[in-house]
């Protein structure tokens, strides 16, 4: 069984935030898996699936960002995840640029507060995680206000088309492996621009 876990924040304010993009990836592998996220269980919604042959269960943890460790934790005791192979964990990246995905097989959090909050519940850096950028093109002086703030417009296909690599990425590591999806996926985004 593998465990994918998107962070974010639940409530209808916060759905089209940067901030939220790991719930929104979670949304677009469920959509193109024919299957929604509707079950409550450990602090999240939750829905099983098959990706790449293998059972899945894609998990969107309803405690907000900040403590979002908490429903990662329970999750990986009821299903018995092994964390170094089975858990991958999909999050936004301000210090990435927009339209850009990053896979990682360890890692701090970079003061991402949902990721701080994972690893301190597990107990561990080494996890897989896909970091999607959400940095824009020009400095922002309130970095809490940016990630919390609704998209523009002009940002929504490059967050669409995101999102659909985001969910080829889950499935080639699931196919082919780690490595073989960082080869693929771990470059600079043509449409960031």
């Amino acid at each position: 069984m593998k465990l994918i876990v998107g962070l974010g924040n639940p409530g209808i304010e916060y759905q089209f935030t940067p901030h939220n993009l790991g719930f929104l990836a979670i949304d677009r592998i469920a959509g193109d898996l024919g299957v929604e996220g509707r079950n409550r269980q450990c602090r999240a919604l939750t829905a099983r699936a098959v990706i790449a042959g293998q059972p899945v269960i894609l998990a969107k943890p309803e405690t907000f960002m900040n403590l979002s460790g908490l429903s990662v934790r329970e999750l990986v005791a009821e299903y018995q995840i092994d964390v170094k192979s089975d858990l991958i964990v999909i999050y936004d990246e301000l210090d990435l640029p927009l339209g850009t995905i990053r896979i990682r097989q360890r890692g701090s959090s970079a003061g991402h507060n949902g990721m701080e909050s994972v690893i301190g519940a597990l107990g561990t850096q080494e996890f897989l995680r896909i970091r999607m950028g959400i940095g824009p093109d020009h400095p922002v002086s309130d970095g809490a206000r940016y990630v919390l703030s609704p998209w523009k417009k002009k940002e929504l296909t490059v967050v669409d088309e995101m999102l659909d690599r985001t969910a080829d990425a889950v499935e080639v590591i699931l196919k082919e492996g780690a490595a073989a999806a960082m080869n693929r996926f771990n470059r600079k985004a043509e449409s960031a621009k």
